[in-house]
């Protein structure tokens, strides 16, 4: 099968105006004869959803959480870019199109992110008039910082809850749909399997995970907004109920899988500290605009830290080394998120960690405590103020700014990160891979279409900070309600879904027969001990950094535990009743195939960007030497991955990338 992106004609910054122009559109009198299902209600499920609903489809919307303001998007912290110019700094449409490419490392479809800074404006607009609480600078207009990988402020923010404020907003529109009658919501509700009906996905199997019955829900079109796989590794920044599974179910259906090696490592998180736990805690990258990362300079101190004889602060100025500010003059502590990561990780493999483990780093806001302390005293016109009183009114402007993001910190470690730098860590955070789409977000199954994280479309191979919110938005609000019209236009007279149809019994009789072998399987061995497993086989050989060997090794290692889990696992527990280790036991069987796909990208890819570092394939010698080196030659394009009943044997197709508009260039933020 050919891969057909629908990339409009013309010029890049007329594509999406001519598409919008040219596509089919359905009649306000015809959208009532149309039923659409939503499966998650995060940002790009909520907004997708609610903005469907609106215009006069018939929507039903599912969630596996209690709630649908409890989807994962409310864990995001720092902010949401746009491409507004409030800072008068030069930012542009095409600077926020351009960081994004070469944030990607090229790995990204031009077009695609393109209209992702086209409408990013239109985001802000939609939240402010939706009663989101935007941080506002003194004179009343909305406030920008900086994220990584780019030299403008553009990133707008409510404190360290962006991701909550947002979603609220998106869940007040959400919410007003379902009281009007127009959007059925399914809370507590997992969706198992896509039926694909004459080649077209026509609905859904889905267990209510309060009663465990199976239900069938027939549509003219399913959107997954299911958000990404970062938990394959177990111990990730995501919440532990995040999943691959309606993602993979579609792959196993059809839907190609793009780009499944491309993991974003976060480099803000709070270090592991031991078996205990079962998810890690990301502290927002926002941080990086005021705070500085350091570890010692010499490999003594180091000891002396980690043994607990000395502490970050007894290490004086000159023996610090802030070794991205070292590295990368041009960003400083500002690089893109697989930049500072790899970072973070050389310095803790050279033995300059700063924890027990040895694997941490310091955060210190010692000098902006200082810094703003002293503007503080100026703008208050206080003369000659001592060391205490800077400290106690740059104090007050970081807790301005960051104070839930601190509170969060001391409640978790137990230290006070006013008093004591932060030590962090890189961590599992996003996922740039996803299912394969088109311009118009629809996956290689006509009618199945992927929002949000759930699709691979617009971050190439590294996803900048601050652009999962302005992905998840621009395609619930701003992309899909005018291209799948483009799709329904030709179900006009379809009429109602049968659900009685050969089609659904068969996927039923699927889910139902595995729902089955978990619940009389007679093993030994828990789900999580799989999970764990797994996840410690992805980090170690399919992480920050990869090699051929250690890839191959996961794939045969993974296979194993695979072979175990279906022989061993014990689920208890019955089918028909509330059953979390069941719906574990799905989740992770899920992600026990989609882990040796990764891992088969990740060898199939012999070259290193953004977020897929094969240590094969650094640059030895020269200004860039140990950063990534790209194959433009043989790898500029997208690995699309068709499933063929082994996760180890998928079928390669490949969408070739072109650069029209950004010169390919090794990326650089020195």
């Amino acid at each position: 099968m050919a891969l057909d992106s629908k990339i409009p004609p013309g010029p890049i910054d007329k594509k999406w105006t001519y598409h919008k122009g040219h596509m089919r559109i359905v009649a306000p009198a015809n959208k009532r004869r149309i039923d659409v299902i939503v499966v998650g209600t995060g940002l790009a499920g909520g907004a997708a959803a609610a903005s469907l609903a609106e215009m006069g489809y018939n929507v039903k919307a599912f969630c596996f959480q209690d709630s649908a303001r409890r989807a994962h998007s409310i864990a995001a912290q720092g902010g949401i870019n746009a491409a507004k110019n409030y800072q008068n700094d030069g930012d542009s449409t095409y600077r926020l199109f351009y960081d994004t490419v070469k944030g990607g490392d090229y790995r990204a479809r031009e077009a695609n992110v393109y209209r992702l800074a086209e409408v990013s404006a239109n985001i802000i607009d939609q939240c402010v008039a939706q009663g989101v609480p935007f941080a506002r600078d003194y004179g009343g207009l909305l406030d920008n910082r900086s994220f990584g990988g780019v030299q403008v402020s553009r990133t707008f923010y409510a404190r360290g809850q962006t991701g909550q404020q947002l979603l609220l907003g998106a869940y007040s529109a959400l919410m007003r749909q379902v009281g009007k009658g127009a959007v059925q919501m399914f809370d507590r509700h997992e969706m198992l399997d896509v039926v694909v009906v004459d080649g077209k996905a026509r609905g859904i199997i889905a267990r209510n995970l309060i009663t465990g019955e199976i239900e069938r829900h027939g549509a003219h079109a399913v959107l997954l907004c299911t958000g990404g796989y970062g938990n394959v590794f177990f111990l990730s920044t995501n919440a532990m109920g995040s999943n691959v599974t309606a993602a993979w179910k579609a792959h196993k259906r059809g839907a190609y899988f793009g780009n499944p090696c491309y993991t974003q490592i976060h480099p803000t998180c709070i270090p592991v500290s031991g078996t205990h736990q079962s998810k890690l805690t990301l502290m927002s990258e926002s941080l990086r605009n005021d705070g500085r990362i350091w570890v010692p300079a010499k490999l003594e101190d180091a000891q002396a830290i980690r043994e607990g004889r000395k502490k970050g602060s007894d290490i004086p100025e000159a023996d610090r080394d802030y070794y991205l500010e070292r590295r990368y003059p041009a960003f400083g502590n500002l690089v893109p998120r697989d930049v500072a990561s790899r970072a973070a990780k050389e310095r803790c493999d050279a033995g300059f960690g700063v924890n027990k483990t040895g694997e941490a780093v310091y955060l210190d806001f010692g000098a902006a405590i200082e810094r703003y302390g002293k503007l503080q005293a100026n703008v208050l016109k206080i003369e000659n103020p001592g060391k205490e009183k800077i400290t106690e009114l740059g104090r007050a402007v970081v807790s301005e700014k960051y104070g839930n993001l601190f509170d969060m910190y001391e409640n978790i470690v137990g230290e006070n990160p006013y008093d004591h730098a932060m030590k962090i860590y890189p961590a599992v955070h996003y996922t740039m891979g996803g299912l394969w789409v088109d311009y118009n977000l629809q996956t290689t199954v006509p009618g199945l279409f992927a929002l949000g994280e759930a699709n691979f479309s617009d971050h190439g191979a590294n996803r900048l900070g601050a652009s999962a919110l302005m992905q998840g938005l621009a395609d619930g609000y701003f992309v899909i309600p005018y291209t799948v019209g483009d799709y329904l236009a030709d179900d006009i007279r379809t009429g109602p879904i049968d659900t009685k149809r050969p089609e659904f019994d068969a996927a039923e009789k699927e889910v139902v027969d595995r729902i089955n072998h978990f619940i009389n399987n007679k093993g030994t061995k828990p789900v999580d001990e799989f999970h764990r497993r797994l996840g410690k086989v992805m980090w170690d050989k399919c992480g920050m950094a990869r090699n051929a060997q250690g890839l191959q090794e996961a794939i045969a290692e993974i296979r194993q535990i695979r072979e175990e889990f279906y022989r061993d696992v014990r689920v208890t527990g019955k089918a028909n009743e509330f059953n979390q280790e069941l719906e574990k036991a799905g989740r992770v069987a899920d992600f026990l195939e989609l882990g040796e796909l990764m891992c088969v990208d990740a060898l199939n890819r012999n070259e290193s960007c953004g977020g897929h570092f094969r240590e094969e394939y650094a640059e030895m010698e020269g200004p860039q030497q140990g950063e990534a080196k790209r194959d433009d030659a043989n790898y500029a394009y997208v690995a699309a991955w068709e499933w063929t009943g082994d996760a180890g044997k998928a079928n390669l197709h490949k969408e070739p990338l072109t650069f029209e508009e950004v010169k390919l260039t090794q990326r650089s933020y020195k």
